[in-house]
């Protein structure tokens, strides 16, 4: 029987026959690297969550604490407590889904095109939708201004959202998911009778549920952080969005820290929510797309 070398400098090799120790120092020494790592990570949440939950007399503290001395809910009530807190929540929320569930059904649709219905000219779209993928979004910021204020929709629901709506990056996702689906079993389906609805229905959206699934997700957090579109496009205070209330309140009450990350603990919430409730389905669209079935 012939034993597999181990390579040098591989910490992670495992040999059945000469299996590696758990107190190896390269085995030791990457895990130091990621516990160091993953403290750095989830220090300043930490410090956010424990600010939170400090008096604001006491969070300018020097030497600060790194438990509260003082533990109190004062900082989330006064958050709440805010005149239109509750209100920027519901648009930030509105923006949010229905730029996600908008955005996956587009994406799915041209994705689904551009993979697998070959037609004249799809090439030449295909590279344009890159080519717009290089523009930043501040550069057609004025422009799409300009065009939401001629159609009237500046502090209004359909002034946020409409713009959204469509981005290149969701389409050029959705065609690398389903361009990994093999074309003959789709071709199988046409065979047996079954229309390019049914076919895109029933068989391409279960198979690409994952980066559905993932494109969701970035999709909702990008659109729940998103700060610029709404400044720009709102006025009224009831109109703004959960990130540009947080500067307000912030502007408004500029030494009151406690204050401040309550409110950031708060609009971080969904966020987390959303992650580890789908973190399944996030994880398998990072893999599914880069492998061709």
């Amino acid at each position: 029987m012939v034993v597999p070398s181990r390579p040098r400098f591989d910490p992670f090799f495992r040999d059945p026959e000469h299996p590696v120790k758990p107190s190896a120092p390269g085995a030791v020494v990457i895990l130091v690297i990621l516990i160091v790592l993953s403290l750095a990570a989830v220090a300043p949440l930490y410090w956010m969550f424990a600010t939170s939950l400090t008096p604001s007399a006491l969070t300018v503290k020097f030497p600060p604490e790194l438990v509260p001395s003082a533990p109190t809910l004062r900082n989330y009530q006064d958050v709440l407590a805010q005149p239109n807190f509750l209100r920027w929540v519901l648009n930030s929320l509105l923006q949010a889904v229905s730029v996600t569930l908008v955005t996956v059904a587009t994406a799915s649709m041209a994705g689904y095109a551009l993979a697998k219905l070959p037609f004249r000219g799809s090439k030449s779209l295909f590279w344009l939708l890159i080519l717009s993928m290089m523009l930043p979004f501040e550069a057609i910021l004025v422009p799409l201004f300009l065009v939401v204020t001629r159609l009237g929709l500046v502090d209004t629901y359909l002034g946020l959202i409409l713009p959204l709506l469509v981005s290149p990056f969701s389409i050029f996702l959705m065609k690398q998911f389903i361009g990994t689906l093999p074309t003959e079993l789709l071709d199988a389906a046409r065979v047996d009778g079954a229309s390019e609805p049914r076919v895109f229905w029933d068989i391409v959206l279960p198979l690409v549920r994952p980066g559905l699934a993932f494109l969701g997700i970035i999709t909702f957090v990008a659109q729940w952080n998103s700060f610029v579109w709404p400044l720009v496009v709102t006025r009224s205070s009831s109109m703004r969005t959960l990130q540009v209330g947080l500067v307000l309140i912030r502007e408004q009450e500029p030494l009151f820290y406690g204050l401040h990350m309550a409110a950031a603990v708060l609009a971080a919430i969904p966020v987390v929510v959303i992650f580890f409730a789908f973190q399944k389905y996030f994880l398998r669209g990072v893999t599914v797309g880069a492998l061709k079935g």
